[in-house]
């Protein structure tokens, strides 16, 4: 009766364990306490800076519509590069930014758009057309943003975002969600800044990812989740038992050619 006592409690104390154990590997943000309460979400500042080679629709109207027609680029879309563009407005052409970050306008001319955001950019617009047409409305979409999540997640891809506000765990989320092979401490987010490559590490256990600068993507982020210790273990399992059974074959394979020889041999 004792050992079936001790063998009940050593089962539920060894399910317990694994129990708590998952729970903290899966859970993200472990050191928010209670059931309730608020975050600092640090700089709200999550406008994206245009760079080279993005894709920008731009409208440029007012009240007479004839006015701020020559403004705008022709109806055509046989320049734009992605379905996005084309659903926006099948009418009008998109803006690609060149390598030295300008675009070119009907009328305005060339406009350097580098490190601008899409309302400093249509502020800048607007008081130039303002120059000769009455209170001219100027709107800018930037049509080419995407996010390239990679490593321990259900569904690696390339996630196109409709709009300029995409956080990380959205891309999380549209790439499937982690895997339970996941490392949740130790997520890469890698970003062009400044001609180089800039590279963050976001600890999703940490509820301070919320206030960092990289809560926030920006177009052409890459966001990399490691493997953990389990999945890293199990790799190197399979290889080496992949190892294991290409030697063994080999060795057969060479045993069985030798056999062959001698009997071939003997029976001569």
């Amino acid at each position: 009766m004792k050992i079936k006592t001790i063998l009940l409690a050593l089962v539920t104390l060894a399910m317990v364990s694994c129990g708590t154990t998952r729970d903290n590997h899966l859970t993200y943000f472990k050191d928010l306490p209670g059931t309730d309460g608020t975050l600092p979400m640090g700089s709200n500042d999550y406008a994206v800076k245009l760079h080279p080679d993005d894709e920008l629709l731009i409208t440029i109207s007012s009240s007479v519509p004839a006015a701020t027609a020559i403004y705008n680029a022709p109806a055509s879309n046989s320049q734009s590069r992605n379905q996005l563009s084309l659903a926006a407005d099948p009418k009008q052409q998109t803006h690609v930014v060149d390598p030295a970050g300008n675009i070119e306008l009907p009328v305005i001319g060339r406009v350097n758009v580098k490190g601008m955001t899409t309302n400093q950019l249509a502020e800048t617009l607007r008081q130039r057309v303002a120059r000769d047409v009455k209170d001219p409305y100027v709107t800018v979409k930037l049509v080419g943003f995407y996010v390239n999540v990679m490593g321990e997640v259900r569904q690696p891809s390339r996630v196109q975002v409709n709009g300029e506000r995409f956080t990380l765990l959205e891309a999380l989320a549209a790439a499937g969600d982690l895997t339970e092979y996941a490392e949740r401490s130790n997520v890469l987010v890698l970003r062009e800044e400044n001609g180089v490559t800039a590279y963050h590490r976001v600890d999703l256990n940490d509820s301070r990812t919320f206030s960092s600068p990289y809560f926030y993507l920006q177009q052409n982020d890459v966001v990399y989740v490691s493997p953990n210790a389990i999945r890293q273990d199990n790799s190197r399992y399979n290889t080496y038992n992949s190892y294991k059974l290409s030697l063994t074959s080999t060795i057969v394979s060479a045993a069985s050619v030798i056999a062959s020889l001698v009997i071939a041999l003997a029976i001569k």
